[in-house]
C-alpha cells in the first residue's frame, strides 16, 4: 500500500503538470505532433517549464531503478519493469541532452495517466478488506478503475502513442530536420517502449479473459505472486 500511495502521488503531480504544459500553454505538441521538431536546432535552449518536468521525471526514474530492485514488492514482471525504467531514464536524459525535449513531454503525458489509474485502483483493492471488514465502496471503485484503466491503456499507449509520437519521430522528424542526429537510436528505444506496452497489455487481456471465464471474481493484480508461494518459514519447527 505505501508503494502504491507514493506512486499515485508522484504520477498525479507529473501528469497534471504535463496537462498544464500541453493544454494551458502555447505548446501545440498534442494537437500538432510534427511541431515537436519545428525550428529544432542543436544546442537550443530548453524552456524552464519543460526543464522542470524533465528534472522531476529524471529523478523519479533514477530512484525507481533502485526501488524496483531493492524496495518494491517483487512481481512477475519486475525484470521487465527494471528494463522499462532503464529505457525511460535513457530516453529522458538523452532527449534532454540532444534537445528532443518537446517530444519527451508528449511521451510522458501519454504514459503517466495509466499509472495514475493503476495505482488508484490498486489502493482500492488493498482497502477492500481492512480491519477484518469488507468495504463494498472500495470494491466498486476498484472494479470501475480496472475498466477505465484497461480502456485508457489501449487508447493512450497503443493508439495515441504510435499515432502521435512514433509518427512524429519516425516520419515528421526527417521532414523537418533531414539527417536528424541519433534518429535510429531514439526510435529504437521508443519501439522497445512500445513492445513493453504491448507486453503489459497482455496481462490486462489475461485478466479480462479470466473474469469472462469465471476464474476471477474480484479485481486483483495478476502480476502479483500468490501469498502462499512467497511465504518462507521464519524458523524451524520444534
Amino acid at each position: 500500500m505505501p508503494e502504491s500511495a507514493w506512486k499515485l502521488l508522484f504520477y498525479t503531480v507529473s501528469w497534471s503538470y504535463g496537462c498544464y504544459l500541453l493544454f494551458f500553454t502555447d505548446y501545440p505538441f498534442f494537437y500538432d505532433p510534427p511541431s515537436v521538431f519545428y525550428d529544432w536546432k542543436k544546442g537550443m535552449d530548453v524552456p524552464t517549464d519543460i526543464a522542470i518536468a524533465y528534472l522531476l521525471q529524471c529523478s523519479f526514474y533514477g530512484h525507481s531503478i533502485y526501488a524496483t530492485a531493492y524496495m518494491d514488492t517483487w512481481r512477475k514482471d519486475s525484470i521487465v519493469m527494471l528494463l522499462h525504467h532503464v529505457v525511460a531514464l535513457t530516453l529522458i536524459a538523452f532527449s534532454y541532452a540532444f534537445r528532443y525535449h518537446n517530444v519527451g513531454i508528449l511521451v510522458l503525458f501519454l504514459h503517466d495517466i495509466n499509472d495514475v489509474q493503476l495505482e488508484f485502483t490498486k489502493l482500492n483493492v488493498y482497502f477492500k478488506h481492512r480491519g477484518g471488514v469488507y468495504h463494498r465502496l472500495n470494491d466498486v471503485i476498484s472494479n470501475i478503475g480496472c475498466l477505465t484503466f484497461s480502456v485508457s491503456w489501449f487508447w493512450f499507449r497503443l493508439y495515441w502513442f504510435p499515432l502521435k509520437v512514433l509518427y512524429a519521430t519516425c516520419y515528421s522528424s526527417l521532414q523537418s530536420v533531414p539527417n536528424i542526429p541519433f534518429y535510429f537510436f531514439f526510435n529504437a528505444l521508443l519501439l522497445v517502449l512500445t513492445l513493453m506496452n504491448i507486453y503489459w497489455f497482455l496481462y490486462i487481456v489475461l485478466f479480462v479473459a479470466k473474469v469472462l471465464m469465471g476464474q476471477v471474481h474480484e479485481v486483483n493484480d495478476v502480476r502479483e505472486y500468490d501469498v502462499e508461494d512467497s511465504k518462507k518459514p521464519s524458523q524451524e519447527e520444534r
